[in-house]
């Protein structure tokens, strides 16, 4: 069974910092593309950055030069380092990731979450 577990969302302060992970368990082939999406209250989940196997990287423009994705792919882990957090990216920050598993490739396992709240 493959699982993605997250970690290190919490409450901090405009300005602050936080580092999210998400790492994926399981009988796992391969990986391609990590990701991680929020959700706030009442909005659509939105794509906030993603990583391909070989470190390409793309961000969703309001967190360009504030957020920055990486992975470890010895630890099939991906992170979000989250600086200069603004009341507006306060959500659930859901990782995903596109798997190879004895199903064959698949792009919808997700995160249960974790709640990313940024007080002004």
């Amino acid at each position: 069974q493959v699982q993605l577990v997250e970690s290190g969302g919490g409450l901090v302060q405009a300005g602050g910092s936080l580092r999210l992970s998400c790492a994926a368990s399981g009988r796992i082939f391969g990986i391609n593309t990590m990701a991680w999406y929020r959700q706030a209250p009442g909005k659509q989940r939105e794509l906030v950055a993603a990583i391909t196997s070989g470190g390409i990287t793309n961000y969703a423009d309001s967190v360009k030069g504030r957020f920055t994705i990486s992975r470890d792919n010895a630890k099939n882990a991906v992170y979000l380092q989250m600086d200069s957090l603004e009341p507006e990216d306060t959500a659930d920050y859901c990782c995903n990731a596109d798997i190879l598993s004895r199903y064959g490739w698949r792009n919808d396992y997700w995160g249960q979450g974790t709640q990313v709240t940024v007080s002004s």
